[in-house]
Order: C-alpha cells, then structure tokens, then sequence
C-alpha cells in the first residue's frame, strides 16, 4: 500500500531515506518494536551509514522510532493506555482547527474542502482504500492550512504521523470509510456555516475512537504494541 505522503520536502538522500522508512513503518513493512539496523539498512538502500543515522534521528525526533539501549534504534512501541491518549489528544487538536477554519477560511478555501470532500467520495465509489486513505489526509491538511494558524497545525500533524500506523488500521475496518464520508459532511457544513463550536464538535467527534472503533483496534494491538 502507498500510504501517508510524508510532509518533509524531498531532496537529500537522507530525506529520501527518512521518508521511505516512514512509509514503511506506517503501512506496517516495518514492525512495531524492529530493530532498524544501520548497516543492514545502509546496505539495503546502497548509501553509507551516515544518511542511514540521520534519517534514523529524524524519525527518532517524530516519534515513529525509539532510540537507545543495547538494541539500538527499534521502530515505537505503543500500549493501549497511551494510544487512547494519543487518540483523545488528536481529536482535541482536530477539534480546534476545524472551530479557526470555520471562523477563518475564505470561501475560496471552502471551495477547495468541497472539491477534495468530492473525490474521497469517488474514491470510495471505486473502491480504492489506498486512493480514499490519500485524499482523507489531503482533507484534513487543507482543514489544517484553513485554519490560518501554524504552530497548531505543525503540532496536529506531527502526531497524525505519529499514529498513522494505528489511524490506517482504523480506516480499513469495514464500514469505516463510509462513516468517514457521513463525519466529513457534518465537518463541512459547520464550516459553511461559519459555527466554530459545532465545526469543533464535529471533527472531535470524527477522531474519537470510540464504540467498535476501539474495540477492533485493540483486538490487533498485540502484534503492535507492548
């Protein structure tokens, strides 16, 4: 699967490495808690160890990977306490873009929410997950941009890609990209309606993992996390 575009701009081979890894880890080519092994990866991606050690602190620095000890560097490991905070932390973070987006964004920027809201639906009537999983950030970055303030928006993302592996497993439940279409039209209406607390309601509420959510989350948490 080709997932999360990764929000790094792309050039050095350090930041091609960096993202490739990221990519990896998030749609699960990687473990949770597999030791990232600086030759073995150096070797594997033709570059010396040096770009490999960089890419390996980047990812340190956002979360994806955890560093120190005998092991070395080993991808992150998640328990269910904390992922459930992480989660409740997101849908706060949501919550309070999409309250600035309807208060701020321009009816040119509405325009373009509309427009992106209109493809994930077609994406789900092709029946194309990986397609509807791309188009799905794209939205909530322009909920983010629209909302017209930036270190929220940095903050919001740096945790998305903290759990874009656990948020993955959640939009590929069955039903889930459905529901997604139904909580982004409550999303969308708010903001056309310039209501901040219901806009903050509605995205909160789209993050939450609740129900069978949850639930199915924490069934396949075992090979994941500790």
């Amino acid at each position: 699967m080709n997932q999360q575009s990764p929000t790094r701009v792309v050039g050095t081979r350090t930041d091609l490495l960096c993202n490739t890894l990221e990519e990896m880890i998030i749609d699960g080519r990687i473990a949770s808690g597999e030791r990232l092994d600086e030759t073995e990866l150096a070797k594997r991606f033709g570059v010396s160890r040096t770009p490999v050690r960089e890419a390996i602190r980047a990812l340190v620095a956002i979360g994806l990977v955890e560093a120190g000890g005998r092991q070395g560097a080993i991808v992150a490991r998640v328990s269910a306490s904390m992922l459930i905070e992480m989660f409740d932390l997101m849908a706060v973070l949501e919550g309070m873009c999409a309250e600035l987006a309807a208060r701020r964004a321009t009816k040119d920027e509405r325009a373009r929410l509309h427009a992106t809201h209109k493809r994930l639906i077609a994406t789900l009537e092709a029946s194309d997950p990986d397609e509807f999983y791309r188009v799905n950030i794209e939205f909530h970055d322009q909920l983010y941009e629209f909302a017209h303030t930036k270190f929220l928006a940095d903050q919001a993302i740096r945790l998305r890609r903290r759990l874009a592996p656990y948020r993955m497993r959640v939009t590929y439940q069955p039903g889930r990209m459905r529901d997604t279409i139904d909580e982004h039209q409550a999303i969308l209406l708010a903001i056309d309606q310039s209501n901040g607390q219901s806009a903050k309601e509605a995205a909160s509420a789209h993050l939450k993992l609740l129900g069978n959510d949850l639930t199915d989350l924490l069934a396949v948490l075992p090979e994941m996390a500790v």
